[in-house]
């Protein structure tokens, strides 16, 4: 049983399904990436988890109970966004003051030694702030409050990629030294592949994988070489995604389930066989077709 339990949760706004019937556990004191395109589920979804929003239909469950008016959920978790809301008429440094005084496992050393890396000033406004510094100041107050769920949602919007990297690297050695469960949503997985230990991959608010990273690492193979070699021996059911490379060269990607013996047979007819990225595989997956964009301009000129 994890922390987070979703079993064909429905959301729906008027008349667009958000969510689809989704089943899917986020597991206990793990970092899962929710991993998606934009517009794919993952907001409306982690805001249920969080109890801002209730499900259409289905049942969704956080530490047992129903997360919508929960104050058991409200008390053990954080739902950190480029919109957090914040009283308008705090400081930073009152704000500060106010999550010591609400989160009983806050961290105040933690908090004023990351605002003064990341040069965040203590007597402006959080509105003040750039959108960047904003950003950063919500990831602090995610990380100093140390409740036992805690969720980011697209956190690092804004910021430039050093201060993306110094972040993932705070999480990551802050949680290790306090474990608790950890959902970061985002569409850059290529800089976080070091940081997750689970992923959890949505689109059109349907599932489409949930694999640790150490599998989505080895779950695809990717193919090159003269296409009529490769189509010869392998299943049009397994690919996941091709992209020609000439007349007759192919980029062929399929689930890295052949066979020694295939593989070999491959290699000896001049097929590289190469891994392929998480973040590639992940985009791969989502496309509406198994082709790319350059079949866009590929005319049949017969």
């Amino acid at each position: 049983m994890g922390v987070v339990t979703c079993y064909n949760v429905t959301k729906m706004y008027r008349r667009h399904r958000a969510i689809n019937q989704l089943s899917v556990n986020f597991k206990e004191q793990t970092i899962t990436g929710l991993i998606g395109r934009n517009g794919a589920g993952k907001t409306s979804l982690l805001k249920m988890i969080a109890g801002l929003t209730r499900p259409t239909s289905g049942d969704l469950e956080v530490f047992g109970e129903h997360p919508f008016n929960s104050l058991k959920v409200s008390a053990n978790s954080i739902f950190v966004d480029d919109q957090m809301v914040l009283p308008p008429d705090l400081t930073v440094s009152k704000v500060l003051r106010e999550c010591q005084n609400f989160y009983p496992n806050w961290d105040k050393v933690l908090a004023d030694r990351l605002i003064n890396y990341f040069s965040i000033s203590l007597d402006v406004y959080p509105d003040q702030l750039s959108k960047g510094k904003r950003s950063t100041f919500h990831a602090i107050i995610g990380m100093a409050s140390r409740v036992p769920l805690t969720i980011f949602d697209e956190p690092t919007t804004g910021m430039d990629y050093s201060v993306r990297q110094d972040f993932y690297r705070a999480l990551l050695k802050d949680y290790l030294e306090h474990p608790r469960t950890v959902i970061l949503s985002s569409h850059l997985l290529n800089e976080l592949e070091d940081l997750l230990e689970e992923i959890i991959l949505i689109n059109d608010g349907g599932l489409k994988l949930h694999e640790s990273m150490a599998d989505l690492k080895e779950y695809a193979i990717g193919l090159i070489g003269q296409s009529s070699v490769i189509w010869e021996q392998i299943n049009e059911e397994q690919v996941i995604y091709r992209k020609n490379m000439g007349s007759e060269q192919s980029y062929i990607v399929v689930k890295n389930d052949l066979s020694s013996e295939l593989k070999t047979s491959l290699h000896r007819s001049g097929v590289q066989l190469k891994p392929v990225s998480p973040a590639d595989l992940c985009v791969y997956i989502t496309n509406q077709s198994k082709g790319g964009i350059d079949d866009v301009f590929d005319r049949d000129e017969s």
